[in-house]
């Protein structure tokens, strides 16, 4: 049961940051140790696997796909989900410095922690890097579209916005804001507008056990250059996460309400007059120096 309960904390951990645009939940699945077997897991849930379930070998399924393991994430995931979605799009909305600053240390220390689990650093460990670090970057620059609501289109957003959610440094939630659907499926939580989520989460799941066979094979086979790859796509998501920006360019939702369309980054010094700047630098400090504590307790507890 305890290890039931910190599970769910974990995925309580990564639902908390796929509600936030710019921060992976896959991220906090890397700094907590958990995501190679929740690739592995999401993997397992195959054909073969499926047929074991479907000729009433209930238990021999629940062992073959990691059930347990799966459904302590799951359920700490819908938890974060649903209870702090209202949360944080306040925070967001009111403190924005606040809260990207914190996610700024954390995924700034998260990238180094990966980092340091290349074994080997060659030239295509190398490249890797810089790939992850422009693709990353070049998805943050792209400016949000207004799409179509129609079922076919949530399902396609369900099934892409779960790829970004499992790679660390890529943000779900951003994926969704390029695509046009954050509020869109934000709304549809808070409302419980259970068409929309069944839609959605359906092309999800399909779109997760395609994707993670593709990881899965490459952290096996190419495991240096995936993990240079990862680390990559965090440090360029730190555009992205960057929490002191100024709006060049706004544009008006479908809800009539003004958003920042194209935004540029700026030093924390033109923000001098700001209240909470000096709370926002702690901040980042704090986020930065907690995965390390994080990865500590992690190291302390594998020794014991």
């Amino acid at each position: 049961m305890r290890k039931f309960f910190i599970l769910i904390l974990k995925g309580m951990g990564m639902g908390a940051a796929d509600v936030v645009p710019g921060v992976s939940g896959g991220t906090i699945a890397f700094i907590t140790g958990i995501y190679e077997e929740l690739i592995n897991s999401i993997k397992s849930v195959n054909y073969s696997n499926l047929k074991l379930l479907f000729t009433g070998k209930i238990a021999a399924f629940w062992e073959a796909v990691n059930a347990s393991f799966l459904l302590s994430i799951v359920i700490g995931i819908g938890i974060s989900v649903v209870s702090l979605a209202k949360l944080l799009m306040y925070i967001l909305q009111n403190y924005p410095e606040l809260i990207w600053s914190f996610f700024f240390g954390l995924i700034i220390a998260s990238a180094i922690y990966v980092a340091k689990q290349i074994k080997v650093w060659n030239v295509s460990a190398i490249i890797s890097l810089i790939v992850g670090v422009a693709v990353a970057y070049i998805i943050t620059e792209v400016t949000p579209a207004e799409t179509t609501e129609a079922y076919w289109f949530i399902f396609l957003s369900g099934a892409i916005a779960i790829c970004a959610m499992i790679l660390p440094g890529i943000s779900g939630s951003f994926i969704l804001l390029l695509l046009g659907k954050y509020e869109f499926i934000i709304g549809a939580v808070s409302e419980f507008k259970i068409g929309i989520l069944v839609v959605f989460l359906a092309g999800a799941g399909v779109g997760i056990i395609s994707f993670s066979n593709v990881l899965s094979w490459l952290l096996k086979k190419f495991h240096n250059q995936t993990i240079a790859l990862l680390a990559g796509f965090m440090v360029g998501s730190l555009n992205k996460v960057w929490p002191w920006k100024n709006t060049l360019e706004t544009f008006t939702d479908r809800h009539g309400e003004l958003k920042p369309l194209i935004q540029e980054n700026v030093l924390p010094m033109a923000y001098e007059g700001d209240p909470h700047l000096y709370s926002a630098i702690v901040l980042a400090i704090v986020g930065f120096i907690l995965i390390f504590v994080i990865e500590r307790v992690a190291v302390q507890k594998d020794k014991a």
